[in-house]
């Protein structure tokens, strides 16, 4: 077989798979089986240039940084709908279809849910992705075709035969809700800004000038209509339209019916309401159409909205009550969230009582004391947030709200970094509400290593009291360990005989498994090659400690905190007294050779495997990073060396292949 045969055979295969993932949601090959066949395709274009065409699925992966957004006219405007808040209103949209099309059988609607996400427009030319474009002012919007081209739920070219020349297909893009609280979490890990709504974050994402960073984020597209149409025939119901766009590679609702009569219409939108708290994506309403394109044609456009056509929008989903207290919880990771205890109040099809108020920095920007009447929204139709605080009808009593000064579980004390909108329990080894977490944490592969103690037996332990704190693992008997539910006395003894294994360790993943905040891996070795045992780390200072590379004033204020906390510091020593022991690192500056510098390594070296390879240097002071950047000292390239080293070479940074990097390695 040819290389351009092979190309196209791997491309068609890669956009199969994309069909049965996203559109059927039919999977029949495992994600490791389609990485394998995208990375083949990579290469083979890679190594044949002259076989890469726009409409190839790794094109998906984000083109060249636009520095604004190029315009786009639309042939036919993008035009809004009418809205309907009742259903008088949607008797009323019946009745004037019926007086302009003067007839009085009952006529067939298409119905289906209104997302909550951002309009765009996509042209086919020839069965290929040609431009996507936003709304915008429905008749001029933004050229987003690069963006669009990273969401694998649209197909870069349509599937089977009988498409138009050209073929203007119209939807809604959006991100669902796991793929959103993902989205949010990651934001708040890396201190980035938290969005307000998934409509927001699919905005955004949509309007990024790098389409890698859109690559990233988890949009996904439902096709609702047309727009121009040239060279072909299409079905002549708007249903009927749907299910060909869906043929073609398109996803559409899978909740789109087809309803006869306006009371069918009210029945569906009744279901909908009911089942709207269960789908995986946002809706605000559903959508009536008249099924049949050739009475819609006779209906027309009013100015800005079609005759054929209405949004029923579900009620506003704010109340007012009133803020009677403020507790704080304290989250798994020991983060201190305030919430709100309301006067209860019925809202979207519940009764609220308490709702989220995020953060203090929240509270003193939006100004909300106790005893103030507030504004409750169901954010996502879930979680109850605090909108905002009505300041004119401030009572003279009402409190302001203040944070605890120690941990309202554990009363360790507690931390807030300026500039950092989180306020966190130093607690970690000690805090009840942060013990599971801090002891799957202390067993992991990279700290203690305690083979066997998985999540459940870890929530059994805890729930059954048995475990309080990381020191009492040491202390279980094969009773406490067998009368567990499912734990036979021949697990029960190969967990003891794991944890006695455990007894003896390093003193860089002793201090990785106490779970001080930020400090991963990397940051353990650096801290032990530097203080070399416990107590000189315990007694530094913020100060010291930014001595270290890669220590900066947030993680030194972090490891400072931690250990003047007197909890963490008992469960320390109920460890060494248990046993837990290490062997002290006798430290040899002059060993440390390649102490400040930053490796990257990259491809397959033949000689030492990349573990061996980073640990080696890591053991003369190097520091070894998964990402190039301009302070990166040496890239160490391998065979199959990939964008990596592209980037090295474009920044200038050193290459070493594997012999250049043993001979460094040896002095």
């Amino acid at each position: 077989m040819s290389i351009e045969k092979k190309v196209i055979e791997l491309r068609n295969k890669i956009e199969d798979h994309n069909y049965r993932y996203y559109v059927l949601d039919d999977p029949i090959i495992s994600d490791a089986e389609y990485d394998a066949l995208f990375r083949e395709l990579q290469t083979l274009e890679k190594a044949h240039p002259e076989y890469i065409s726009d409409d190839s699925p790794t094109k998906r992966v984000g083109a060249k940084p636009l520095k604004t957004f190029p315009e786009i006219q639309h042939v036919v405007p993008m035009l809004s709908l009418d809205n309907a808040f009742s259903d008088e209103d949607v008797n009323d949209f019946s009745e004037r279809i019926i007086d302009r099309l003067k007839i009085h059988a009952a006529i067939e609607f298409t119905a289906e849910p209104k997302l909550d996400g951002v309009a765009v427009s996509l042209v086919y030319e020839k069965g290929k992705l040609k431009t996507a474009a936003t709304r915008g002012d429905g008749v001029t919007g933004e050229d987003i075709t690069n963006n669009v081209r990273t969401i694998r739920m649209i197909p870069l070219h349509l599937r089977g035969k009988g498409h138009p020349n050209l073929l203007e297909v119209r939807g809604e893009v959006y991100i669902p809700k796991e793929g959103f609280a993902a989205l949010n979490d990651y934001a708040a890990k890396h201190h980035e800004k938290i969005f307000a709504n998934p409509r927001n974050a699919a905005a955004g994402s949509l309007r990024q000038l790098d389409p890698a960073v859109t690559a990233k984020r988890p949009l996904a597209f439902f096709g609702h209509g047309l727009g121009l149409v040239e060279g072909g025939d299409l079905p002549d119901t708007q249903y009927d339209i749907m299910m060909q766009l869906h043929t073609w590679g398109l996803r559409v609702s899978p909740d789109l019916k087809k309803v006869t009569g306006i009371e069918a219409c009210l029945h569906y939108y009744k279901k909908m309401a009911e089942k709207r708290e269960h789908l995986p994506y946002e809706i605000d309403g559903v959508v009536y159409k008249v099924n049949s394109i050739a009475l819609q044609k006779k209906l027309g456009f009013i100015s800005r909205a079609p005759r054929w056509a209405i949004a029923h929008k579900f009620p506003a989903e704010e109340v007012v009550t009133t803020l009677n207290a403020v507790e704080f919880q304290v989250g798994r990771t020991g983060a201190l969230t305030p919430v709100a205890r309301l006067e209860p109040v019925f809202v979207a099809g519940v009764t609220i009582s308490n709702a989220t108020l995020h953060n203090m920095d929240e509270i003193v920007r939006k100004d909300i004391r106790i005893g103030d009447r507030v504004v409750v929204r169901r954010a996502g139709d879930v979680i109850p947030q605090v909108v905002r605080a009505l300041t004119q009808h401030r009572p003279v009593n009402a409190k302001k709200i203040h944070l605890p000064k120690t941990c309202p579980v554990c009363h360790s004390a507690i931390e807030h970094i300026e500039e950092m909108a989180v306020t966190r329990c130093t607690g970690g080894l000690f805090c009840a509400a942060q013990r599971k977490e801090a002891i799957r944490h202390f067993a992991s592969r990279r700290a203690m290593d305690i083979v066997g103690l998985g999540d459940k037996i870890i929530e059994k332990l805890v729930d059954t009291g048995r475990v309080k704190t990381v020191a009492d693992l040491y202390h279980l008997t094969l009773n406490d360990l067998a009368e567990l539910e499912r734990m036979a006395e021949k697990s029960a003894q190969n967990l003891l005989d794991e944890l006695e294994k455990s007894k003896s360790t390093t003193f860089q993943r002793f201090l990785y498994a106490l779970g001080i905040r930020e400090v991963g891996e990397a940051t353990a070795r650096q801290l032990a090659l530097h203080f070399g045992d416990l107590k000189p780390l315990m007694s530094a200072t913020e100060e010291a400690l930014q001595e270290i590379q890669d220590v900066g004033p947030v993680v030194a204020k972090h490891i400072v905190t931690f250990f003047q906390e007197k909890h963490n510091c008992d469960v320390i020593y109920a460890l060494i007294k248990a046993g837990v022991r290490w062997d002290p690192i006798v430290i040899d500056h002059k060993k440390l050779f390649l102490s400040g510098k930053t490796f990257v390594l990259t491809g397959t070296l033949n000689t030492l495997t990349r573990d061996e390879a980073k640990e080696k240097l890591q053991e003369v002071g190097a520091k070894v990073s998964g990402s190039v950047s301009p302070k990166t000292d040496y890239v160490v390239a391998g065979s199959d060396a990939g964008s990596k080293l592209k980037k090295a070479e474009s920044l200038g940074v050193k290459i070493l292949d594997e012999a250049a990097l043993i001979k460094m390695l040896e002095g």
